[in-house]
């Protein structure tokens, strides 16, 4: 049995990592850089490493140590085998699993009840929770998929920028101040969604939800579709009378007044976080003291 077990949530803007002993006493956590395999499995690796290292240096520890260490990590972008193959040729510990972010959220978020989990930051991935059972639905990245996704948000409205420069569709406050980002040039915004990453885009999530908030009638369109589209996961992993609904991830509770009544009036505050629930599934399944 390892001596020492990490937790790993690593998500599209930033990877944390967690250094607990076999009783699930946290020692040390540490935090880098986006560790999503599907867009960069090598900056992935790299800053999970890194996170995982800072711990052990919070725990007074030798980071290398971590080749001793067995390790869970809930990934974004995990639901594709290739880059989850590539990455654990490429982690140094002793023990290593890799399964999908939307895993270690359940299990964080839920603890030992059933429900559900809407993990809305960068991307987006939705779970259901069934005593030890976790479905996902989602998560297919940023070019085919993370519908309510901070990154999905932001491309929308830099659509509708261009869209409102074109006179296609009327302007508005927040159309002027994206177009405006880029000195009233549509060339330069064009430029930068072609060489942007998913997490460039995210960027202007909050001034979707800020200027929602004025009713800017842009906003409001562009995030009243991404609202539709995250009420349409949660009537599939909403199956349960009772089923409680925890939203997660960096733009996650700013969705609630937005959702359908049916599912706004499910939410709760999770027990813990997708780390909490990652360091705990590394000690159920490296241990043997349980399941995970």
């Amino acid at each position: 049995m390892a001596k020492f077990f990490i937790g790993i949530d690593g998500g599209g803007t930033s990877c944390r990592a967690a250094l607990a002993d076999a009783d699930g006493r946290v020692l040390g956590k540490g935090r880098s850089g986006a560790a999503n395999v599907l867009t960069d499995v090598d900056g992935a690796v790299r800053h999970i490493v890194e996170a995982t290292s800072d711990a052990f240096r919070a725990a007074d520890l030798d980071p290398s140590l971590l080749s001793e260490a067995a390790a869970l990590c809930g990934l974004a972008g995990a639901n594709v085998e290739t880059t989850v193959a590539t990455a654990q040729r490429k982690l140094p510990f002793a023990h290593c699993a890799i399964e999908t972010d939307a895993l270690i959220a359940a299990h964080g978020a839920l603890a030992d009840n059933d429900g559900a989990v809407a993990i809305l930051g960068t991307g987006s991935v939705f779970a259901q929770k069934r005593g030890d059972q976790v479905r996902t639905i989602g998560g297919w990245g940023f070019v085919v998929g993370d519908q309510g996704a901070g990154a999905a948000l932001g491309r929308s409205l830099l659509r509708e920028a261009l869209l409102a420069h074109d006179a296609v569709r009327a302007g508005s406050e927040a159309t002027r101040r994206v177009l405006a980002d880029f000195d009233n040039d549509p060339r330069r915004l064009s430029a930068f969604a072609q060489s942007s990453v998913p997490g460039d885009f995210a960027r202007y999530a909050p001034l979707v939800f800020e200027l929602a908030k004025s009713d800017d009638p842009v906003a409001t369109l562009v995030l009243k579709t991404a609202a539709a589209e995250v009420d349409e996961a949660l009537d599939v992993i909403l199956v349960g009378e009772g089923d409680r609904l925890c939203l997660l991830g960096g733009i996650g509770w700013l969705f609630e007044p937005w959702l359908a009544t049916r599912h706004s009036n499910r939410v709760k505050e999770p027990d813990s976080d997708a780390l909490a629930g990652a360091t705990r599934l590394a000690i159920n399944r490296f241990s043997g003291r349980g399941h995970g």
